[in-house]
């Protein structure tokens, strides 16, 4: 008897236990995110630059609507994959997250040969932050006011025209050589350490062509060194509302996604997930910040973490066919 109740006990006491580590992930969302303890988000860029911009005003909102200081950590370096490493390993506790460009994880495996990461093991999706497209930016050195034109410059000038890149194996890069296989043109690749260093050149005519994001297409158009002939995406963009798409003129193909989203490390608990979520909806709404998101040629909007991972794994799929198709070798 007693046997029997010395049984009953542990098995009462094992369920008590099991009932309190049941309660423990809502405990922990309750709770999160702790008032003394700030939530960091790691940005694979330099300050001042795009990506950077919109991680600051959407930590700045986020921070208001979650009752905590949140704040931008730069980590530039290698396509953005010293940032994403930095959180792969970091604990999935809510308190790192990263906000990366679609190319962090659904180019950048298909592209270099070593990556530290893998984009579907080693992190949880929690939320897109906003969507923006490639655009073709053109020197105005070059006679072409549309794509058509552009090819036939090209074509009746082989290997004198040359196009700029973020660096090899970049979407930028990738852009490129699928413009090249689907016009038959000519075309000299020119990679460069970053964006900006490649609009600086096609400012100043040293380049005459490149794929480029539309907030910096943005700035350059503005010099009047630059025109846009077209938008790299399904639609047109508010931003460049008069700039039609590839595929209005006759080019359809060169539409494949591009956006940035915010992610945790693997194994976050769903509660955290849930709320960190529900916090970035909130602020991505905010009309200030899809005003600021706009302005830089992005459409700013929120998604669940499920669409978000699906859209992450369709987009990996996507770019590894257009890199086999163009037959870019990894890097």
């Amino acid at each position: 008897m007693k046997k029997l109740n010395g049984t009953r006990r542990a098995f009462g006491s094992a369920l008590g236990a099991a009932a309190l580590l049941g309660l423990a992930p809502l405990t922990f969302a309750q709770d999160f995110p702790a008032r003394n303890k700030p939530i960091r988000i790691v940005v694979g860029f330099t300050a001042g630059g795009g990506t950077d911009a919109q991680a600051r005003i959407v930590a700045q909102k986020l921070g208001e609507v979650l009752g905590t200081s949140v704040i931008v950590d730069n980590k530039p370096g290698a396509s953005t994959m010293l940032a994403a490493n930095e959180v792969s390993r970091a604990l999935p506790d809510g308190y790192t997250l990263l906000y990366a460009p679609s190319s962090t994880m659904a180019q950048n495996p298909h592209t270099f040969a070593q990556v530290p990461y893998d984009p579907f093991k080693d992190f949880t999706a929690i939320s897109m932050g906003g969507r923006g497209p490639l655009v073709l930016s053109v020197s105005t050195s070059v006679p072409a006011h549309n794509v058509k034109e552009l090819v036939a410059y090209v074509k009746a000038n082989p290997g004198k025209v040359s196009y700029a890149s973020f660096g090899a194996g970049t979407s930028s890069h990738i852009y490129g050589e699928a413009f090249v296989k689907k016009t038959g043109v000519d075309a000299v690749h020119i990679p460069y350490k970053g964006g900006s260093d490649a609009a600086k050149d096609l400012i100043g005519g040293r380049v005459q062509y490149m794929f480029d994001s539309a907030s910096s297409a943005i700035i350059t158009s503005a010099t009047g060194k630059v025109k846009v002939l077209a938008i790299a995406a399904n639609a047109r963009i508010p931003a460049l509302p008069d700039v039609p798409t590839f595929a209005e003129q006759g080019y359809a193909g060169l539409d494949l996604p591009s956006w940035l989203g915010f992610y945790g490390p693997a194994r976050m608990p769903a509660p955290v997930v849930a709320r960190l979520n529900a916090a970035l909806t909130q602020v991505l709404a905010m009309p200030q910040v899809r005003e600021f998101y706009r302005t830089g040629g992005y459409e700013a909007g929120a998604t669940t973490p499920e669409e978000f991972a699906g859209i992450t794994r369709t987009t990996y799929e996507r770019w590894g066919a257009m890199v086999q198709q163009v037959g870019l070798a990894k890097q």
